[in-house]
This record gives C-alpha cells, structure tokens and sequence, in this order.
C-alpha cells in the first residue's frame, strides 16, 4: 500500500487519541462506548458480530479491521462472521430497492 493512501491500517491504534483536541467529549465517547460493548442483553460475541456488519454497511475499514479482531476474540468464527456480512448486504441492497416504491409512485403520479 502506498504511503500516500488515505487509510492507513496503523491509524486504528491512534483512535484513542480522539480526546487530544476535544478531551471532554471524548471522554464521553468511550465511556459510552465501553458500556455499549459490555455484556448485555446480547453477548460480547453477539455485539461484536453486529458491529462488523454494520462497519461493512458504513463502508469503515477501520472498523471492519477492528470488529474482524474483535470477532475472533470473543469466539465468532468465519462462517459466522460472513454471515453477519452477508445480513449486511441483504438489508443495504433491500434499503436501495425500497426507494423504488417511491420512483414508483412518483411515475404513476405524474404519468397521469
């Protein structure tokens, strides 16, 4: 990869320093977060699963490369891991074709 690419994997471990410039809100933001990935309702493996979906949906490849550790970590393996991809694509695909309803709809009302 060239120096000059915009992601670069190394940045992940400087996410932390998120508070340098604005140490309050960030502050507030990983306590936030370290409650929302505690173990809950949902597992810790279950979260994390989510989590890789959803960094795939935002397209994050910094959280796709954290949440894919993250899986591992709490006992997910691959198949499981694809799958929750694959959740992912069905649900952003289906959130593309229904907006066709309403191309739908406005042809009908202006074909009229």
């Amino acid at each position: 990869m060239s120096q000059d690419a915009y992601f670069q994997p190394g940045d992940l471990k400087k996410f932390g320093q998120i508070t340098e410039w604005q140490e309050e809100m960030g502050k507030k933001f990983f306590d936030y977060y370290n409650s929302v990935f505690q173990e809950g309702a949902l597992t810790e493996r279950e979260k994390a699963l989510i989590a890789l979906a959803v960094a795939h949906t935002v397209q994050c490849p910094y959280c796709i490369d954290a949440y894919s550790s993250a899986c591992l970590t709490k006992g997910a393996d691959e198949e499981q891991m694809m799958e929750a991809v694959h959740v992912a694509a069905a649900i952003r695909s289906g959130s593309s074709l229904v907006f066709g309803v309403q191309m739908m709809n406005h042809v009908k009302k202006v074909s009229m």
